[in-house]
């Protein structure tokens, strides 16, 4: 997905946030919190999972695009913006995955 769509899609997400509430799935999403977002998520993650061990492409086609929405709502939720993650990409970008996961910090 190119950065264009999603910084397109984050903004209507955004302006969606002051939508009517029956009419819109994203203002509904967002009316109940960054639990109910992410419980939303998780739902969208775990159908792409299944959708990926299936045959069909555009199965897994479609319900990644419902995982990313979902993120983007999620992010919204929590006050983050794709740039934020833009921005940890960024700082990712030419490093081994290894190195990477390496650097950060224990948790206890």
């Amino acid at each position: 997905m190119s950065d264009v769509i999603m910084v397109q899609l984050s903004e209507t997400i955004r302006q969606r946030r002051h939508a009517d509430g029956n009419s819109s799935y994203t203002r509904k999403l967002l009316d109940g919190g960054a639990e109910t977002c992410a419980r939303k998520f998780g739902e969208e993650a775990i159908e792409t999972v299944i959708a990926a061990l299936g045959p069909d492409a555009s199965a897994l086609a479609g319900e990644a695009a419902d995982v990313i929405y979902h993120l983007l709502v999620l992010l919204e939720a929590r006050g983050l913006q794709w740039s934020d993650v833009e921005a940890v990409l960024k700082r990712r970008d030419g490093v081994s995955g290894l190195a990477e996961k390496a650097s950060r910090p224990t948790a206890k």
